[in-house]
């Protein structure tokens, strides 16, 4: 069933592209588009697929210019003037909630990004519900039947925003743990994969998404708009961040995050994470890590 909803998705997901593009990345066989997590596409270059964090080409000739200025059409549905906001910002999401992200030349105004012209690549991150993801973690960040501040820490590619993203989902429905109201501060778009108002991935039906907005912000603003009991947030990577969190747990909020590392020691060695220990921001620590090709999670009590 799981190999089934990969296939569906990146075949969701590949039907951004122009025909001649699509049908070389439907032309790979069902196994393998079921393992793929990124198109990527660059000009004057062969069409890439993602898996496992590699590269492969597709069969087929060098992308066109054109071709990326289609796939932006195609995924805004011709209405470019629509994701103008996501686009300055460097992507935009497409219905299924997966994310293009894009590159090109700046067009600045008043010293901000304005927009971007003349694409030179693109990747098309694939987006996929896993559910039952959290269900390993689930006893541990749950004690007593009632979710606790988590810190999700892994390397990139790992998994940290698909476990979050279903943490939420449980938290959020009440499966596994009592149902708790979740906020999350969605910058990037990746952890609900927000199109046109509604969430294009399931977080949960009493989960509010603010996308868009730096997380600082955002957390602050969800704290005092939508009263959660729990805020939730992807990829902790500024003070500002720490700060909010900080102000968040002074309110009484439960705190869910993720964060790029791969041990205890590396949160202690960092000026920026040094702080979540210290101050006691986190009750768990999950760690992501991957033995050949299987993901296994550990988790550590913090003080």
């Amino acid at each position: 069933m799981e190999e089934q909803m990969r296939v569906q998705a990146y075949q969701q997901a590949a039907g951004a592209l122009p025909l001649s593009l699509r049908q070389r990345a439907l032309a790979i066989s069902l196994q393998r588009q079921a393992q793929v997590e990124e198109l990527r596409l660059r000009v004057g270059r062969p069409m890439t697929v993602v898996v496992s964090g590699q590269e492969y080409p597709l069969s087929g000739g060098n992308v066109e210019g054109r071709e990326l200025e289609q796939v932006v059409e195609i995924a805004s549905r011709a209405s470019l003037h629509a994701v103008l906001d996501q686009v300055r910002r460097g992507y935009l999401t497409m219905a299924g909630g997966h994310r293009i992200g894009l590159c090109g030349t700046a067009v600045m105004r008043d010293g901000n990004i304005h927009s971007l012209s003349r694409l030179s690549s693109l990747n098309i991150r694939v987006a996929c519900q896993v559910r039952g993801a959290a269900d390993p973690v689930m006893a541990a960040v749950c004690p007593d039947g009632r979710l606790v501040s988590t810190l999700i820490l892994a390397p990139p590619g790992l998994g940290k925003t698909t476990l979050l993203r279903d943490l939420i989902r449980q938290v959020s429905d009440g499966e596994h743990c009592t149902a708790m109201r979740v906020a999350v501060a969605d910058e990037r778009g990746e952890v609900a994969g927000l199109y046109q108002g509604r969430a294009q991935l399931d977080v949960g039906a009493h989960t509010d998404v603010l996308e868009g907005c730096p997380k600082a912000q955002g957390l602050m603003l969800l704290l005092r708009a939508m009263n959660p009991q729990v805020l939730a947030a992807d990829e902790i990577t500024a003070p500002e961040d720490v700060a909010a969190l900080r102000a968040a747990m002074g309110c009484g909020v439960v705190l869910l995050a993720t964060a790029h590392g791969e041990s205890r020691g590396d949160l202690e060695r960092r000026m920026l994470y040094r702080p979540i220990l210290e101050e006691g921001l986190f009750q768990r620590l999950v760690r992501i890590r991957q033995e050949n090709t299987r993901r296994y999670y550990y988790i550590e009590e913090l003080d």
